[in-house]
């Protein structure tokens, strides 16, 4: 492994284990909920529907099915709070790489060493998906122990194919907040991008499939290609994946130009 990448990871050690931590305990426990509530399944289903108002059910992906395995956990972990919660990691760590140490004035310091702007920055990236992808793994096994405990009846399969997709998602943030920070080397300008597109790409996503004037937003936004084909209910999507991936590509390239063309600490 090199040795930036191994630094890098040693930087978001503590992050990524809060993370992981934090991530698994919230799966774990409204899993664990499905068990308890299918000793009546219909009077939770219109609870949890009569609790939402139309709009915020849509949001929570419709809940009509919620009462089943498979509905519960995609209104749960894959729908709105799991994606939110390993959204806001990705970009914190995606902050972490760039923008933060030029903040702190010491990427200049880095940059006097050997290394060029295309390696530091690939490297960083590259702790940045590794990291990203342990937390990915650790939350799958603990999402189908869990959804088989609570005998959902979800077959691995699914739950892995809509973890990948989580994990594609993020992996598009986390890369989104490394390039704008690549590109102006400021935090907040960094958190507002990626809060602004995913916030508003997720409601896009969900409320464009019952609202003609935005549905075609959906299209534009990584939101959609991780929802749209509904894995847990259908299985890979891989067209889906195979967009969120090129788009991902896209933003290191583009942050790969715009770091080696900008003045860092300027």
């Amino acid at each position: 492994m090199p040795t930036l990448v191994r630094k890098t990871l040693g930087e978001y050690r503590r992050a990524l284990v809060g993370w992981t931590v934090g991530l698994c305990a919230f799966l774990g426990m409204y899993i664990s909920i499905f068990a308890s509530m299918m000793k009546d399944p219909d009077t939770f289903s219109k609870q949890a529907i009569a609790k939402y108002p139309g709009a915020l059910r849509d949001l929570m992906g419709g809940m009509s099915d919620i009462a089943t395995g498979t509905g519960y956990l995609q209104a749960i972990a894959y729908q709105l709070l799991g994606p939110l919660l390993f959204t806001m990691c990705a970009v914190i760590l995606g902050n972490r790489a760039l923008a933060a140490p030029e903040e702190a004035k010491t990427l200049e310091l880095t940059l006097t060493l050997p290394i060029d702007r295309r390696r530091l920055l690939l490297e960083r990236w590259t702790a940045l998906a590794l990291g990203l992808l342990g937390v990915a793994l650790v939350t799958l096994v603990v999402a189908a122990g869990a959804s088989s405990a609570a005998g959902m009846g979800v077959p691995f399969g699914r739950i892995l194919a809509a973890h990948t997709g989580l994990f594609l998602l993020v992996l598009f943030f986390g890369t989104l907040t490394l390039c704008v920070g690549a590109a102006f080397g400021r935090r907040q300008i960094a958190l507002a991008v990626a809060g602004v597109w995913g916030v508003a790409g997720y409601i896009v996503e969900t409320m464009g499939r019952s609202v003609d004037a935005i549905a075609w937003l959906r299209w534009l936004t990584p939101v959609h290609y991780y929802l749209d084909g509904r894995p847990l209910y259908q299985g890979w999507p891989y067209g889906d994946y195979l967009v969120l991936l090129c788009a991902t590509a896209v933003l290191l390239m583009t942050a790969l130009l715009a770091f080696e063309r900008r003045d860092v600490g300027v």
